[in-house]
């Protein structure tokens, strides 16, 4: 008998999975690491085909799946960490994350040995080193602003990208589907109960993560979401604290222009007064061709700053952020298990949460805000917001700061903490940090429609219970038109010589509240209309997506051809503009691929929600379409989300897009589609009683039908 497979079913033993009525796993183990292991397992059970791309993705052999198209973002994961070094970081973790390691690598075998009809697309074994590449819970994290393209054309010809491909870049991203995240915290003085409260509402991609619960006799019980493949929880919550994670505007990676000189066929850059060598190796990439797996070797080169990944102004430029795997997996791990305040704060030392602030509350009725806590040191004389002088010494980071020189907002006398993805320096009303009292790098001081419609909703309210806070959530009024469309209005208005073909759409556009629903055609106009204006009117360079749409609500000039257009295309596309919402905002979900293929003629549900663009909390926007299908189709938003309140004991609502499940077989592909349209949020089983009594089958890792 094979040992490893013993050793596999002897920990399987000490391990008892609890499915819930919608799927929900929970894990039940005596250790942390058999409550990892029965994690990945249940993971596996519930989307193997997601674990399995993230951890191709993140070790950078996307090109052997995907074609030489992806070899670029392979050369990106491997400029930053190659696989000895991953394995090197294993080596050197303490042995209690070793051991965790261990179990996530086993779970998974485990999982793909007891499940040989499951054909992985590539990776058919799983290593202990392989989650120091995903050591961070974040969608893509930071690793994914580094450009590809400019790798590529760096890596293919030495080259800076042309002037015009790069506008074309940035002209895409302004206009792509918003992402972030909305996190909030309500003090007991303003809830029902007199228990503090935590709103967790992470927008991600659709079915990016799984819901989960995971016990252990050392102290772990944890719920929330988990990104595929990972063995911690990255938003969720214990008995006596929750924490909620919103991408942050903290500038964390910086690029530094290196002077290369070479000497006797050798490379070195310029340091100060001395000739440091440029650290030169290679790397063989893998990667699929029509005529079976082709490799390409590249150089990869490194300075102390970081890995070279693309050139400025003619120099070598190195990018450098936060890298060290080891801690980072350390503190998205220990973060799950603390007990209060003070031991939440003592975590954040660790300072690896590089990507985004943390919105906290606790049984002890806190309420916190972590403006990130990986913030390098830099000398304000420099603008580290553009490429510096890599050759001279005071540009370089000078360490972290401390998680007391950071942004922190703690039990602010207005009783409500907010962030979503906008400035920290309206997070408490008044009581809010002052942008005078930090360096300029430590965040923008920039405004969403999110942000506005939050504090609008949050200001001079009491009385909060679960449902409320959900309802608040989900509130349908959209800022970004109030501001868009009034100006809209007046200019047809001014006309003496209106334009006919208009003037309906101009009287439901003047009489509409700025409120979405299924059944709203002034909806469809506005979202139609304010994303025509953003792709084709004159607009300033560099503004925000809100600024945008200020600008065009004050200089409507080019709005009523836009909206004549926009009025052709409805009707080109559907037979009359007057398409309620509903009718054209869909969900659908036919199958498990990641990248869903959408068809108008295949059933789908109308849903109410709209864009973040728009000021929407509860997000719901499409980031690509289908060729052929004319609706517009959810990708992403609202995702997993939960209302947290904390007390003598733990009480929950949560909610996923779809369901737990991305089989389409399974009951809980879609068994949470209408309540998550309806804003119908489940109950979290989260105590063992409450477990039990909706259990729906009970079973040990390996153990089949």
């Amino acid at each position: 008998m094979n040992p490893e497979v013993e050793k596999w079913k002897a920990q399987a033993a000490e391990i008892e999975i609890i499915r819930d009525d919608f799927g929900v796993p929970h894990i039940y183990g005596r250790t942390d690491a058999d409550a990892v292991f029965g994690l990945l397992y249940a993971q596996c059970e519930d989307d193997f085909n997601r674990v399995e791309q993230n951890y191709i993705w993140a070790t950078g052999r996307l090109a052997e799946v995907e074609g030489e198209e992806a070899i670029y973002s392979d050369l990106r994961a491997k400029l930053f960490m190659t696989e000895e070094e991953a394995k090197a970081n294993y080596e050197k973790s303490p042995e209690w994350l070793k051991e965790l390691c261990d179990a996530f690598a086993d779970g998974i075998n485990y999982y793909l040995y007891t499940h040989p009809e499951v054909k992985p697309k590539l990776l058919t074994r799983f290593e202990p080193w392989m989650p120091m590449y995903f050591s961070e819970g974040s969608i893509g994290g930071d690793i994914e602003r580094i450009s590809t393209k400019k790798i590529e054309s760096f890596y293919e010809s030495w080259m800076e990208l042309p002037v015009m491909e790069l506008l074309e870049i940035q002209k895409k991203e302004e206009m792509a589907e918003p992402q972030g995240s909305n996190g909030i915290a309500i003090s007991g003085k303003l809830t029902k109960s007199g228990n503090a409260m935590l709103l967790i509402n992470p927008h991600t991609s659709f079915y990016f993560r799984g819901e989960v619960h995971v016990v252990s006799e050392e102290g772990l019980n944890a719920y929330g979401a988990v990104t595929w493949g990972q063995f911690f929880v990255y938003q969720g919550f214990n008995e006596k604290t929750g924490w909620m994670h919103t991408s942050t505007y903290t500038d964390v990676m910086d690029e530094f222009k290196e002077t290369i000189v070479k000497n006797d066929g050798k490379l070195y850059y310029q340091y100060g007064e001395e000739l440091r060598p440029v650290d030169s190796t290679t790397v063989t990439l893998k990667y699929k061709s029509d005529t079976g797996i082709k490799e390409r070797t590249f150089p990869m080169y490194r300075t102390h700053h970081g890995p070279i990944t693309h050139a400025v102004d003619g120099q070598w430029t190195a990018s450098a952020m936060m890298w060290e795997p080891v801690k980072a997996l350390e503190q998205s791990f220990v973060r799950t298990k603390k007990d209060g305040y003070e031991a939440f704060r003592e975590m954040m030392d660790i300072r690896t949460n590089s990507s985004n602030n943390t919105v906290y509350a606790d049984a002890e009725g806190n309420i916190a805000y972590f403006h990130g806590n990986f913030i390098p040191k830099r000398d304000i004389t420099f603008d580290h917001s553009e490429p510096v002088d890599g050759s001279n010494p005071q540009t370089d980071w000078q360490g972290l700061h401390t998680v007391d020189e950071n942004i922190l907002v703690l039990n602010p006398d207005n009783g409500w903490i907010q962030n979503c993805n906008s400035t920290p320096y309206t997070s408490a009303a008044e009581f809010s940090p002052k942008k005078e009292n930090y360096p300029y790098y430590m965040s923008k001081n920039q405004e969403n429609f999110r942000g506005i419609h939050a504090i609008e909703l949050l200001t001079n309210r009491k009385g909060y219970t679960i449902d409320s806070l959900i309802q608040l959530a989900h509130d349908s009024y959209l800022p970004a038109f109030k501001a868009l469309i009034p100006g809209l209005v007046n200019a047809y208005n001014s006309h003496d010589d209106k334009n006919p073909k208009l003037r309906e759409p101009m009287a439901i556009l003047e009489k509409w509240d700025f409120r979405t629903s299924k059944e709203s055609v002034a909806m469809t106009l506005a979202h139609y209309y304010g994303t025509a204006m953003g792709q084709k009117a004159k607009q300033p360079a560099g503004i925000s997506d809100m600024e945008r749409m200020v600008y065009f609500g004050n200089h409507p000039d080019e709005g009523l051809r836009v909206l004549e257009e926009v009025i052709d295309q409805l009707e080109n596309d559907f037979g009359t503009w007057k398409m309620p919402w509903g009718e054209l905002n869909r969900y659908q979900r036919l199958n498990g691929d990641i990248v869903q293929e959408f068809n108008d003629s295949l059933p789908s549900v109308g849903v109410g929600f709209a864009s973040g663009r728009w000021g929407a909390l509860a997000a719901y926007g499409a980031r690509y379409t289908t060729s052929g299908a004319k609706k517009i189709y959810g990708t992403r938003g609202n995702s997993f989300a939960a209302v947290v309140e904390f007390g003598d004991t733990v009480k929950a609502k949560t909610i996923l897009a779809g369901g737990q499940s991305g089989d389409p077989k399974s009951p809980h592909f879609d068994d949470q589609t209408e309540r998550y349209i309806n804003v119908n949020w489940k109950d979290a089983a989260y105590y063992r009683d409450d477990v039990l009594k909706r259990a729906q089958k009970t079973y040990h890792p390996g153990e089949t039908e």
